[in-house]
């Protein structure tokens, strides 16, 4: 049952829901006024520029969630291995399991990626940025934090497609416990590492 959509906000998690099953191209003014309750006046009432700005309001919304619930933490956290941790826990959540489409990811393979190449550009840079961020504050070096934070959300991404195509949610969990493991760093190991013993 389609939400009650009193204004432009209240619309866009349904829309989200469309544009995740059916992509920018399939989905059709009918498939999105059936999920959001909204006529065709509706829709272009509050999106005067219709489709386009319709992910483009879906896209602010996922940003200002990771923002909120991944970046920030990530940047900014005084404890930066439960920063990691809650990070991976939030986007399985988020992800649920795998089983929910990565719409930044889809619209990157898309045709349709140039019409959005800035904010699918800022959605990754920003996480890699905020998790890098987090592992050089557990005392690793940079460039080591940066080709962790790369692989990681390359990872992730990875375990939605791959879980998705086999139908099987385990794959996407095992992927957040191995990134878990992975991204541990205490002071123990740092030691290891700064005197050439131990993987880094």
């Amino acid at each position: 049952m389609a939400r009650m959509v009193a204004e432009r906000s209240d619309a866009i998690a349904s829309l989200a829901e469309v544009f995740r099953e059916h992509g920018y191209e399939g989905a059709s003014l009918a498939l999105i006024g059936k999920a959001t309750g909204l006529g065709k006046g509706s829709l272009y009432h509050f999106f005067p520029n219709g489709k386009e700005e319709m992910v483009r309001a879906v896209l602010a919304d996922i940003e200002q969630w990771f923002e909120d619930s991944v970046y920030s933490p990530l940047r900014n956290g005084d404890d930066a291995n439960a920063a990691i941790a809650a990070m991976l826990d939030e986007t399985a959540k988020y992800f649920r399991s795998g089983k929910r489409v990565c719409l930044v990811g889809a619209l990157a393979v898309a045709n349709t990626r140039d019409l959005f190449a800035q904010a699918i550009r800022g959605y990754f840079v920003a996480w890699v940025d905020a998790l890098q961020a987090a592992l050089v504050r557990q005392g690793r070096d940079a460039a080591q934090a940066r080709l962790l934070s790369e692989d990681a959300v390359l990872a992730i991404q990875g375990a939605i497609v791959l879980s998705r195509a086999l139908d099987d949610p385990a794959v996407f969990q095992r992927a957040i416990d191995q990134l878990h493991a992975r991204l541990a760093f205490d002071g123990k190991t740092l030691n290891e590492n700064a005197s050439g013993h131990g993987l880094p």
